[in-house]
């Protein structure tokens, strides 16, 4: 990636973000632009948090989760990030399969209500 600074409109554009999603994950310190005046820019370390953030949250992770994870990277490093990244996927990973199965269980049930319902009017 080049060291190219991103403007915050710049940003919001390219993640598809608002300005208050943007201005939030700076406040709960997610990303730290550069300030110029009144000015913010991203480099490209904010760019790949940014990239590593909507990940997560795709997944379903918390903000918080997603913080304590980037900080894991600050204070000791990609293997240790790895490490806790693959609890936090296996963790998460249960969760939607119990999520899964749930929905699962009120399609069926939705499902035989509709037939039931269908085959009385017949």
């Amino acid at each position: 990636m080049s060291d190219k600074r991103l403007s915050f409109k710049e940003m919001c554009a390219m993640f598809d973000v608002t300005p208050r999603t943007l201005r939030y994950y700076e406040y709960i310190e997610l990303i730290f632009p550069e300030r110029d005046g009144r000015s913010r820019f991203y480099g490209p370390r904010e760019v790949a948090r940014m990239t590593l953030i909507l990940r997560g949250r795709k997944f379903g992770f918390a903000l918080e989760e997603i913080r304590q994870w980037l900080l894991i990277y600050e204070h000791e490093g990609t293997e240790a990030q790895m490490r806790a990244w693959v609890e936090l996927a296996d963790r998460q990973l249960a969760e939607l399969a119990e999520q899964k199965a749930q929905l699962d269980d009120t399609m069926n049930e939705l499902r035989a209500l509709r037939d039931e319902t269908k085959a009385s009017l017949i």
